[in-house]
């Protein structure tokens, strides 16, 4: 029997368990098991005390070379001491595997295990703690480059509205925000002053579910999937909405950690005015970014929630509220 041919599947983690033993010299009592599937499927490895995380890449998400490039930035954030998930490479010193999947040739990674646990409810002495890492992290990747998407205002801006609004109707309030809120950004970034912003390799999806923080409050970043070029306060910006999101109905909640973080990145590397000036404006413009992700991977991620209520809730629940504590816009507030 020929079988009906797949955008998407879900590898057997029973199977992916016997190919780790192989490749990597793994023991027999080595165990793999799913905890994620999304635009990558995330497998825990567990060989007696020793734990590895194992990403299986979509069919066509990230190419070779773009895994390529992050994998040399993971290597040169260990040299550097930088508490990562770092790549394994298996016993013929190689990173990238490729798995025969029904869809497709699919590329795979072993990575180094996080230690410790993700916390919704961060202490304000760990954002001091995530600041002080993200900025030394920022001072190596400043003025690098990798191989990989440069995050312009076209890309998180144009090319992600594009993509929601093959889901979200024209004629809606909260498209006619969106197109507003757009023009008003190109416009700010066009005007930005550049001479003040630091350029270099970002990690892009900073936020909780991708940080583990041990007892001890040590804490570790994990998941560069999304890293790429663009100005460094976007990771600054990114995990500012985060704790918006996390804390949203509470100024007092959010505010004296939002300073705590900043003052643990400013502690190790000083952040322009420029900058403090457009964290708001890019924290809006990241929104537009993902909710671009989540359109352009309805097939195997977002489907079971993104629809036009979901988007409209979103607009209205998260990026407009935003857009208006910054007082975007008409009026501007600056961090």
């Amino acid at each position: 029997m020929r079988h009906f041919p797949v955008t998407n599947s879900t590898l057997s983690a029973t199977h992916i368990g016997v190919f780790l033993q192989e490749k990597y010299s793994l023991s027999k009592d080595t165990q793999c098991k799913l905890i994620k599937a999304g635009i990558n499927d995330t497998y825990l490895v567990t060989d007696n005390s020793d734990k590895f995380v194992f990403r299986v890449y979509s069919l066509d998400w990230r190419s070779k070379t773009e895994i390529d490039e992050e994998i040399k930035l993971l290597n040169q954030l260990k040299e550097n001491s930088i508490s990562i998930s770092y790549p394994v490479s298996d016993k013929e010193s190689n990173y990238i595997q490729t798995l025969s999947a029904p869809e497709g040739d699919r590329f795979a990674v072993l990575f180094s295990f996080a230690s410790g646990e993700k916390q919704d409810i961060i202490s304000e002495v760990s954002h001091f703690q995530i600041g002080q890492l993200l900025a030394r992290l920022h001072k190596i990747t400043n003025n690098q480059k990798l191989n990989r998407t440069d995050y312009t205002p076209e890309v998180i801006l144009i090319d992600s509205l594009k993509k929601v609004s093959a889901f979200l109707k024209s004629n809606t309030a909260e498209m006619d925000f969106m197109k507003s809120a757009q023009k008003y950004l190109l416009k700010e970034f066009e005007n930005a002053n550049n001479t003040e912003i630091r350029k270099g390799v970002v990690h892009f999806d900073i936020w909780f579910d991708n940080l583990n923080i041990t007892k001890d409050n040590k804490v570790t970043v994990f998941d560069f999937d999304f890293c790429g070029n663009g100005w460094l306060c976007l990771d600054i910006a990114y995990y500012i909405i985060q704790l918006h999101n996390i804390e949203q109905y509470e100024t007092k909640g959010y505010t004296p950690k939002i300073d705590s973080f900043m003052k643990g990145y400013e502690s190790v590397t000083p952040i322009s005015e420029e900058e403090k000036r457009l964290i708001p404006m890019l924290g809006v413009s990241i929104y537009f970014f993902y909710l671009g992700v989540y359109c352009q991977r309805y097939d195997n991620w977002s489907n079971s929630f993104l629809s036009e209520n979901y988007l409209k809730r979103f607009i209205n629940g998260l990026i407009k509220r935003y857009y208006d504590i910054y007082e975007l816009g008409d009026n501007k507030t600056c961090i």
